[in-house]
Formats: structure tokens, C-alpha cells, sequence
């Protein structure tokens, strides 16, 4: 073999294994997006059912612990209860309580 096939045969491997190095770069760099864009959904999927969950563990405790303030709705239709220190509050989407000034408090509306 001469020399000038040998160096066009070594620049080929060169070219071949670069390509495929930076080709498989590319790929997990590709992998690792998705990976993140998956645990992000899965993420907000997980914390919106926690929310549920707990706002609806809140909601069934009180109803055994506090009065349910019959007649009456929150500011936008939500059920009010009353703690043992006549305290007016509705339960949020998250489970947390949240207290109403007696002007926030409405007759309940028929749907």
C-alpha cells in the first residue's frame, strides 16, 4: 500500500469516528430533553392529585369535626363550614382552609 491511500484510509476512520461520536451526543442530549419533559408532566400530574387528595381528606374531616353552614356558599359556590370558634371558612383546591369575612358569605344559589 502506498502512503497516500493509507493517510485518505486513516482520514476516513477519523471522520467516521467523529461523527459517531458526536452523533451519539446528540442522541442523549435528545434523551436527556425528553427524560426532563416526561418528569416535568409527571410532576404536575403527581401535584394536582395530591391537591385532590388532600383537599378531599380536609373536606371529609370536617364535616365530622365542623358544622356545615346550612343555607350558605363561599364566594364561588363553595360549601362553608364553621369551626368551634364560630369562624367561617371553605376548603381550597388544596386542602387548605380559608376563612371568610361575613361579607364574602352568600345565600346559597339553585343551580
Amino acid at each position: 500500500m502506498n502512503s497516500i491511500t493509507l493517510r485518505k484510509g486513516l482520514l476516513a476512520v477519523t471522520i467516521t469516528a467523529s461523527a459517531l461520536f458526536f452523533g451519539q451526543q446528540g442522541i442523549a442530549q435528545g434523551i436527556d430533553s425528553t427524560a426532563k419533559k416526561i418528569g416535568k408532566k409527571t410532576a404536575a400530574v403527581a401535584n394536582k392529585t395530591a391537591n385532590k387528595t388532600a383537599s378531599v381528606a380536609v373536606k371529609g374531616a370536617m364535616k365530622i369535626t365542623d358544622k356545615t353552614y346550612k343555607g350558605k356558599e363561599g364566594p364561588n359556590g363553595e360549601t362553608v363550614y364553621i369551626d368551634k370558634n364560630d369562624r367561617k371558612y371553605f376548603v381550597d383546591d388544596k386542602g387548605k382552609k380559608v376563612y371568610l369575612k361575613a361579607s364574602e358569605i352568600r345565600d346559597k344559589q339553585e343551580k
